[in-house]
C-alpha cells in the first residue's frame, strides 16, 4: 500500500539521518578524555594506547604508529591536543599547544585540512575536556570561535577560486628590446577553461595596484546566463576592470612598451 511505502521510505531517511550523524562524530562509545589520562596515550611499552587530539577531537592513531609512536617523526603529537603546530610546523615544546590564537585564514585552513584526514583515516575516540570541550563534553566558546574563523576562511577561498575562474590571469613576459607582453589563452593562469579572453587591468578595492587579467568577451556576464538581459559581451563592462592604453580592445595579446 502506499502507507507502507511511506513509512518505508520514513524509516530509510530515519537510517541514512543516523548513519550521517554517526559519520559527523556523534559516537554512541564517544569518551571524554582529561588532559592527564590522554597524556598517558603516547604509545610507549605499558601504555595503553597512542591518541592524538586535534581541536580537542581525540584520534586512536595506532594505525600510524611509525608516524606518532615513540621515536617517530610526529611523536611530539601523541597524548596531547597540539592543534597549533598542524599550522605553524613548530613543533617544540612552545609550538605543540592547541592556543589557536592569531593563526592566519590559511593556517586555519590548513588546521581544517587535517581534521578531515584524522576523521577520513583514524578512529574517532571522544572528546579532550579543557579549551575545547568542557566537562559535559558541549563546545566551548573557544571551539566556536575557531569554527566561525574557519567557516569564513573556506567562505573567502571558495570566492576567491570563483574569482580566478570569472578572471584569470594573464600570460606575460618582459624583455629590454620589446617590453612587457601580455596575452591569454585558454589555460593561462593555470585556468582551463573554453575560452581565451582578452587582456585588462583588474582593480580589487581596497588596494592600489592593478594586475592583468583574462577576460571574457561574449556571451552574459559571470554569473548571468541570460544574454537577452544582460547583454553579450561577457564581463567587459565589469566596474573594476580597465583598458590597457595602445591596445586594441579585443585584442587577446597586448604589448606595452617600456
Amino acid at each position: 500500500s502506499r502507507g507502507a511505502m511511506w513509512r518505508g521510505a520514513a524509516a530509510a531517511l530515519l537510517c541514512l539521518a543516523a548513519a550521517w550523524l554517526l559519520g559527523r562524530g556523534f559516537e554512541p562509545r564517544a569518551r571524554l578524555l582529561s588532559a592527564a589520562e590522554l597524556g598517558r596515550y603516547r604509545g610507549a611499552p605499558g601504555e595503553p594506547g597512542l591518541y592524538l587530539a586535534l581541536l580537542g577531537r581525540v584520534f586512536d592513531v595506532e594505525r600510524g604508529r611509525k608516524h606518532y609512536g615513540p621515536g617517530g617523526a610526529y611523536s611530539g603529537f601523541a597524548g596531547r591536543d597540539a592543534t597549533r603546530a598542524f599550522a605553524s610546523g613548530d613543533f617544540t615544546p612552545a609550538g605543540l599547544v592547541d592556543d589557536v590564537s592569531g593563526l592566519s585564514p590559511s593556517e586555519l585552513l590548513s588546521i581544517h585540512s587535517w581534521l578531515s584526514f584524522y576523521r577520513d583515516n583514524y578512529e574517532p575516540v571522544g572528546k579532550l575536556v579543557g579549551r575545547f570541550y568542557d566537562e559535559n563534553g558541549a563546545p566551548t566558546e573557544a571551539l566556536r570561535e575557531v569554527e566561525a574563523a574557519i567557516e569564513e576562511a573556506l567562505r573567502f577561498q571558495a570566492e576567491s577560486e570563483q574569482k580566478q575562474q570569472q578572471f584569470p590571469p594573464c600570460n606575460s613576459e618582459w624583455s629590454s628590446a620589446k617590453g612587457t607582453r601580455f596575452w591569454c589563452s585558454t589555460q593561462s593562469g593555470g585556468v582551463h577553461r573554453a575560452w581565451a579572453g582578452v587582456p585588462r587591468k583588474l582593480h580589487s578595492p581596497g588596494s592600489k595596484g592593478s594586475r592583468c587579467v583574462c577576460v571574457r568577451s561574449s556571451g552574459p556576464p559571470w554569473g548571468q546566463p541570460d544574454s537577452s538581459q544582460h547583454g553579450d559581451t561577457g564581463d567587459l563592462d565589469h566596474p573594476h576592470l580597465q583598458q590597457y592604453e595602445g591596445c586594441h580592445p579585443l585584442a587577446e595579446q597586448c604589448v606595452l612598451l617600456t
